[in-house]
């Protein structure tokens, strides 16, 4: 099993950064590409190509901001499911999360704002059928809960002074 996290070009580091290092936490297998919708589709294809036709089971991420058709065009030439993750953005008072969102009928990648959540999807999807990996997805959102319970217990001791 594993997550390809596929960026749209090399600024997206810092974003994809953020999604592996969740995918770290949970033991997920990942390999990190680059390749634009855009400049160099045929290479995009090409990868795609090279993923989708192996026997391992995978889930794509998809990092690309303003016009994202990175994940479109992922998800329009795999079987495998697509997230769509990409970077915030302030440009066009952040419309441009519509290009992610907005996709034509039979193109449907999943789309998580935030690169924590996505990976979270993506060892979900592939926990399925990995006891093990639910078990350290769970142990990771039990530990996101105690850190609220731990917050909350710290507010209300600043009551009692």
């Amino acid at each position: 099993m594993r997550v390809v996290v596929l960026s749209g070009s090399g600024s997206d580091a810092p974003w994809v950064d953020k999604i592996v290092a969740v995918l770290d936490t949970l033991e997920v297998p990942y390999v990190r590409r680059v390749g634009s919708a855009h400049r160099v589709p045929e290479h995009v294809l090409s990868l795609l190509a090279g993923y989708d036709n192996d026997s391992v089971p995978t889930v794509f991420i998809t990092v690309a901001g303003m016009s994202d058709a990175l994940s479109g065009l992922t998800d329009a030439n795999v079987q495998s499911p697509v997230i769509a993750c990409p970077p915030a953005s302030n440009s066009f008072s952040g419309l441009d999360i519509l290009s992610s969102l907005r996709t034509p009928p039979g193109v449907a990648p999943a789309t998580a704002l935030l690169p924590t959540n996505a990976a979270i999807v993506a060892a979900k999807i592939l926990g399925l059928h990995d006891p093990a990996l639910r078990d350290r997805i769970a142990d990771y959102q039990a530990a996101a809960a105690e850190r609220v319970m731990q917050a909350d217990t710290e507010q209300a001791g600043d009551e009692d002074q």
